[in-house]
């Protein structure tokens, strides 16, 4: 299961690149749309650095366990 989440964490990544071309292809016909994007773009980057930071802060917890 670990191994897992220790991939999980770049989906966030992926979904951020993704939102943020989305937000460039929509910037000129649906600004409302495109700002739709730049939100999901920041929530999803801020949530690939938080459970990173965690993920590598268990793992040396777990090392330091053993």
């Amino acid at each position: 299961m670990e191994k897992y989440l220790k991939y999980t964490i770049y989906i966030n990544l992926i979904i951020a690149i993704l939102s943020t071309y989305m937000a460039f292809n929509f910037w000129e016909t649906d600004r409302n749309r495109a700002y739709i994007f730049i939100f999901l773009a920041v929530i999803t980057a801020f949530m690939f650095f938080f459970r990173r930071h965690y993920y590598k802060k268990f793992e040396e917890r777990k090392k330091n366990n053993k």
